[in-house]
């Protein structure tokens, strides 16, 4: 191996570090395909504000983690949903 073809290799992210890296960015059609949607429900969704992103002129920004984390919490923003205490005390 030529010292030019390690030090690429070298130079590329692997696929832990993208998932990492908060900065890396996902594509609507990778998102489409990982929720069997079509792009216009993406672009839709994110136009609603449903799914993290922020638009630049005529392009939305996603980046990996917020998509991530979104996905992971199923859309459900921090201090959402359902709260820690139950609503009734069961009794015996």
């Amino acid at each position: 191996m030529s010292s030019s073809n390690a030090m690429a290799e070298q130079s590329q992210p692997s696929t832990d570090e993208l998932v990492d890296s908060p900065s890396s960015r996902i594509s609507v059609l990778e998102i489409a395909r990982r929720l069997s949607i079509g792009r216009l429900a993406v672009y839709s969704m994110l136009e609603q504000g449903i799914m993290p992103g922020l638009r630049l002129g005529r392009r939305w920004i996603i980046t990996r983690n917020a998509y991530l984390t979104w996905e992971r919490t199923c859309g459900l923003r921090a201090g959402t949903g359902l709260s820690g205490k139950p609503e009734v005390d069961v009794v015996n």
